[in-house]
C-alpha cells in the first residue's frame, strides 16, 4: 500500500457512507494507483451492495478483492453479508467455512453471519446453536450484547410450546 493510495483509500473510507460523491472520487483515485488493492475493491463492493443494492456488481468487486488478497480480514464479512442479502446461500456457506480458517479474522462476526444464514433458511434451532459459537468468540461487551440481542430476537420468533395442564381428577 503506497502512501498516496493509502491517503485516497482512507479519505474514501472516511466519507463512506455520508458523502458518496467524495467517497467515490477518492476511491477511484485509490484504485487508479493500485487496481488490485483488496480493501479498495471491498469498499467499492460495499457501495454497490449496501447503497446501490446492486448485488451482482458488488459480487464482482468482492470476488476480485478475494482474488487479489485471499487472507484479507475485511472482505469476507462484507462479501458474506452481500451473498446473504442476495439469497446466495450456498456460496455464503462456502465462504463462511473458508473465512473461519483465516488467521486473525473476527470469528464472532462470521459465526453471527452463519446464524443469520440458518435463520434465513428457516432453521431457528441451528441459528441459536451458531449464536452459541459466536458468543464463545466475543471479546468485547458490544459484540456480546449484539449476540445476546440476536438470540433474544430469534427466540421470540420460535413457536411457543403449548403447555397442557393436567387436571387432577377429584373423586
Amino acid at each position: 500500500m503506497t502512501l498516496t493510495k493509502s491517503k485516497y483509500y482512507f479519505e474514501a473510507l472516511d466519507n463512506y457512507p455520508y458523502s458518496l460523491p467524495d467517497c467515490l472520487e477518492a476511491l477511484n483515485y485509490a484504485l487508479s494507483y493500485d487496481p488490485e488493492d483488496a480493501d479498495s475493491l471491498c469498499l467499492m463492493g460495499r457501495i454497490y451492495s449496501e447503497i446501490l443494492i446492486d448485488y451482482e456488481k458488488a459480487k464482482l468487486y468482492f470476488e476480485e478483492a478475494m482474488q487479489c488478497d485471499v487472507t484479507n480480514l475485511n472482505v469476507p464479512q462484507y462479501y458474506i453479508k452481500c451473498l446473504l442479502d442476495n439469497e446466495d446461500f450456498h456460496e455464503a456457506e462456502k465462504l463462511i467455512r473458508y473465512s473461519l480458517k483465516i488467521k486473525g479474522i473476527d470469528k464472532s462476526a462470521i459465526w453471527l453471519h452463519r446464524s443469520l444464514l440458518s435463520e434465513k433458511r428457516g432453521s431457528l434451532t441451528n441459528a441459536l446453536k451458531f449464536l452459541n459459537e459466536a458468543e464463545k468468540h466475543c471479546f468485547t461487551s458490544c459484540n456480546l450484547d449484539l449476540v445476546r440481542d440476536r438470540r433474544k430476537f430469534i427466540k421470540s420468533k420460535m413457536p411457543k410450546k403449548k403447555q397442557i395442564k393436567k387436571k387432577k381428577e377429584t373423586k
